[in-house]
């Protein structure tokens, strides 16, 4: 008698594929849904881990969107068994690339976090080639003992939901926050010093951060008119002195961080956040090429 077809895996595989087949799929689904969703859902932490990893600052919030959507159709797919195998190409082409990516930028990036995946701390180094190894031998499994893909058109459907919720989400993203009422006083120099009135500049670095040095060179060439520069130091304030004199930066240092952090986020340096009347009108988180200048120029905060 003809058995019907459970659609959870090819009925002539043998039980122990069949769950080798499905645990690879859960665990590969869950891991790439979970830093997909995370890159789409918060944009500018992930663009910036794209410049950390050498990716050019213009195109890294492109990248961060990019590999968010294909990350999480990836792991929408391969737990889906009709459309598993799709999934598992999806998931191994990324894979792939991040190996070869970090192969050939081995030397400048050896040793440099590369939490690409939320909650999984690593640093570039054998460690990381042989985690990624491995979840890439996970992914050939889940799709080689995978029953043979079905409905294209479902699955384009999927990826439209996929793309339509990723661009939602960045357009959110780019408005959440703008009038968000600053602190009334903050601790600029020791002293308390006023954010209710006029237009300031917050500028987060690192003073040993040489692209933080270098933003802070450019930002110093600006007319910046009556706009207020202050500067917070998100670690060893005691070098920001220095730094400031280094750079040519004319501005404030407020050890305020830990406030500002709380009321405007921070994903991380360097990054700016544009304060007038006491409420927030942007933030900056690209400060190459064009920016931050044509933003602030915009805002009316450089002539």
């Amino acid at each position: 008698m003809a058995q019907r077809h459970t659609g959870l895996s090819p009925l002539e595989l043998p039980g122990w594929k069949t769950a080798v087949n499905w645990l690879a799929a859960f665990l590969l689904g869950v891991l790439f849904v979970i830093s997909g969703v995370w890159k789409i859902t918060d944009v500018p932490s992930a663009a910036a881990r794209m410049v950390e990893a050498l990716v050019p600052e213009s195109l890294a919030v492109a990248a961060a969107l990019t590999f968010g959507i294909a990350e999480t159709l990836a792991g929408a797919l391969i737990v889906v068994p009709r459309f598993r195998r799709w999934g598992a190409m999806l998931a191994g082409l990324l894979l792939a690339a991040f190996l070869v990516y970090f192969g050939l930028n081995y030397n400048a990036l050896h040793g440099a976090d590369c939490s690409c995946f939320p909650w999984i701390k690593r640093v570039v180094g054998p460690g990381f080639f042989i985690g990624d190894g491995i979840l890439l031998a996970m992914a050939a499994l889940a799709g080689w003992w995978a029953k043979p893909p079905e409905s294209l058109r479902s699955a384009v459907l999927v990826a439209g939901a996929v793309l339509v919720f990723a661009l939602v989400s960045y357009g959110v993203d780019v408005t959440r926050g703008i009038g968000t009422h600053a602190p009334a006083s903050i601790t600029v120099d020791g002293k308390p010093y006023s954010l209710e009135s006029g237009r300031v500049f917050l500028f987060f670095f690192n003073p040993q951060c040489s692209h933080c040095l270098e933003a802070a060179k450019r930002m110093a060439q600006f007319r910046w008119g009556d706009t207020r520069v202050v500067a917070v130091p998100v670690e060893v304030p005691a070098y920001a002195p220095p730094f400031l004199e280094m750079s040519g930066l004319n501005a404030g240092i407020s050890s305020d961080f830990t406030v500002l952090r709380k009321t405007f986020g921070y994903p991380t340096y360097p990054y700016g956040v544009a304060v007038e009347n006491g409420r927030r009108t942007a933030s900056l988180t690209r400060f190459d090429g064009a920016e931050p200048a044509a933003t602030l120029r915009k805002l009316g905060f450089i002539q």
